[in-house]
């Protein structure tokens, strides 16, 4: 049960600094409590933890403009912060954890400025059909976290500029079409700026909770806060991490589904994979992150790779799946087509 809630924002818009502050707050979340944390990033791709960068992003022309890439924990697709992008994050224990309450909390802010949203499809929340936020979920243990996005000034010209789409994203629409979907606060109200988004989001925040509110320091949860922060700062900072390793893989197929779109890849040698990699934007993050180690060895057959994917399948079902969403009705069987359809 909530019996207090936290609030935490930053000045900061480093995106390596937020993310690591983000995930200090996910690890160290006391029992019984439910953290709000409010933060920005100067222009930044963040793409999901199965993301290949270089195919969602034009990495070169952002640096180049002074941007960064980050890559978060949690699944799903990369998006694009600037300043007039504002990110919420609500961490608790896997008791105290409700995207619905959560969700809610975002959909009573912005009626608070008058307009009305709805959550819709497997992350976004939308607004007469059109997204201002999309969200995305991660869990480690018994900690887990819903975060997104809240377009209020966001430059759609730099969205643009800076994301690649992907073509079976685009198929059948034009980019002004898809660039048409994404609104906005302020296109609907232009005296909506970041400080009235964070103040409508801080009040529908204690008043969807009801219970004791009060501003959060790191250091309020371990002393050692800014230096663990740090450390971790390095870590998403580095190239490994955001840019990762391209490797030759010479079998590949990608197709989308309705929970979101998929890349297998693999090397062979001698009848046997060699290596496995898997790009994706689903929201099952660690799912498919641990999918490439099952196929690792395994005779390149239709028996032996349908037996490796059907292994992962029985180690996620047998383990504490995702609470971020509802389990993604054929998931397994569209997976197990895929795979045979396109590679045997």
């Amino acid at each position: 049960m909530v019996k207090q809630i936290f609030t935490i924002s930053t000045a900061g818009t480093d995106p390596w600094r937020n993310i690591a502050l983000e995930e200090f707050l996910l690890l160290n979340v006391p029992e019984n409590s439910v953290i709000l944390y409010l933060w920005r990033n100067h222009r930044t791709v963040v793409i999901g933890r199965n993301q290949n960068a270089w195919n969602e992003c034009r990495v070169e022309r952002l640096e180049a403009d002074g941007g960064k890439v980050a890559r978060r924990l949690s699944g799903g697709g990369a998006v694009f912060h600037d300043l007039g992008n504002v990110n919420f994050t609500f961490i608790a224990r896997k008791a105290d954890y409700s995207v619905e309450r959560q969700l809610s909390v975002l959909v009573e802010a912005v009626g608070r400025l008058g307009i009305e949203a709805v959550p819709s499809g497997r992350n976004d929340v939308t607004i007469s059909g059109r997204k201002f936020s999309g969200n995305a979920f991660y869990q480690t243990g018994d900690n887990c976290y819903h975060h997104g996005t809240i377009l209020i000034r966001t430059d759609k010209e730099d969205l643009a500029r800076y994301l690649k789409a992907a073509p079976a994203k685009l198929a059948g629409k034009g980019v002004d079409s898809v660039r048409s979907r994404v609104v906005n606060l302020s296109e609907l109200d232009e005296t909506i700026d970041v400080e009235r988004v964070r103040e409508a989001m801080l009040a529908a925040f204690a008043e969807v909770y009801a219970v004791p509110c009060r501003e959060l320091l790191p250091t309020d949860l371990h002393p050692d806060a800014d230096a663990m922060i740090e450390r971790r700062r390095e870590f998403f900072a580095s190239w490994d991490w955001r840019l990762g390793r391209s490797l030759p893989f010479d079998i590949s197929a990608e197709r989308r589904f309705p929970w979101g779109g998929i890349k297998l890849q693999f090397q062979v040698e001698r009848g046997r994979v060699e290596d496995a990699g898997v790009e994706t934007d689903a929201l099952q993050a660690d799912f498919f992150a641990a999918l490439p180690e099952y196929f690792l060895g395994a005779h390149f057959t239709r028996e032996e790779m349908l037996g490796a994917l059907n292994r992962a399948i029985a180690a996620e079902a047998e383990g504490d799946a995702a609470v971020s969403t509802a389990p993604v009705a054929g998931l397994a069987d569209d997976l197990r087509d895929f795979l045979t359809e396109e590679f045997f």
